[in-house]
């Protein structure tokens, strides 16, 4: 199975082109740049330098969230354009889920974590045994310190990547009593080969779906959606 892959959830944006065997090509900026300028002439160059056709394409993946939700939105819409109008199936990958397969292989539990303001996280909880991925706590969004108590209370050896990790360092430090690392800057922000690899796995759980069925996973109210309701509750 051959998949193209999109992830726009934060600052970075990157595309994809990953099978069974190989990454076969990957572009990844992270920069401060719309990601609706970058994506599909992201998309092009690896197309054309791999000469890889979409209808080549057995699938398109793309990060459903949490995250940024503008970024969400371009990614969601770009990877559901594609495939709609090639007749492709969509796999949807949970950000924090393509997160920790950058992490595939490892022994420590994964705890990636993203910046979703006002001292809170989303963040999940996630191991491999004996090569299966496993997802010891749902995705959540969690004040800092109560992820902290959480890890403390449960875990003995952690290893953090996201760019929360740049808001929860200086909390951690002082209240984290576990055993922790984070993941070095190669494997710490988000790639779209590895929303890929985990594509793949759950294309092998037949968890292919139509790009109508696709739309994003904010776990949250958008920021315009908190003032409307606070707006309603002092009318």
């Amino acid at each position: 199975m051959k998949i193209l892959a999109i992830e726009s959830s934060a600052i970075t944006a990157s595309t994809a082109i990953v099978d069974e065997e190989n990454v076969i090509a990957e572009y990844t900026i992270n920069h401060k740049k719309t990601h609706s300028q970058t994506l599909l002439p992201m998309i092009d160059e690896i197309c054309a330098m791999t000469e890889t056709e979409v209808d080549d394409i057995d699938a398109i993946a793309v990060s459903v969230g949490p995250g940024s939700f503008t970024g969400l939105r371009i990614g969601v819409a770009t990877a559901k354009g594609i495939a709609l109008s090639k007749d492709k199936p969509m796999i949807a990958v949970s950000t924090l889920e393509g997160l920790a397969y950058n992490l595939v292989g490892t022994s420590k539990v994964i705890v990636p974590i993203m910046d979703a303001k006002r001292k809170h996280v989303y963040s999940g909880i996630y191991t491999f045994e004996n090569g299966q991925f496993k997802e010891l706590r749902k995705t959540n969004l969690i004040a800092i310190e109560d992820l902290a108590k959480e890890l403390n209370d449960n875990y003995e050896d952690v290893v953090f990547l996201g760019d929360g990790i740049e808001v929860a360092r200086d909390y951690f430090k002082e209240n984290l009593k576990i055993n922790y690392t984070e993941a070095s800057i190669v494997n710490r922000k988000h790639k779209a080969s590895s929303v890929a690899l985990r594509a793949l796995d759950l294309a092998k759980e037949g968890k292919l779906e139509s790009g109508d069925n696709i739309s994003p996973d904010y776990l949250r109210p958008s920021q315009a959606e908190r003032e409307l309701e606070a707006k309603k509750k002092r009318s």
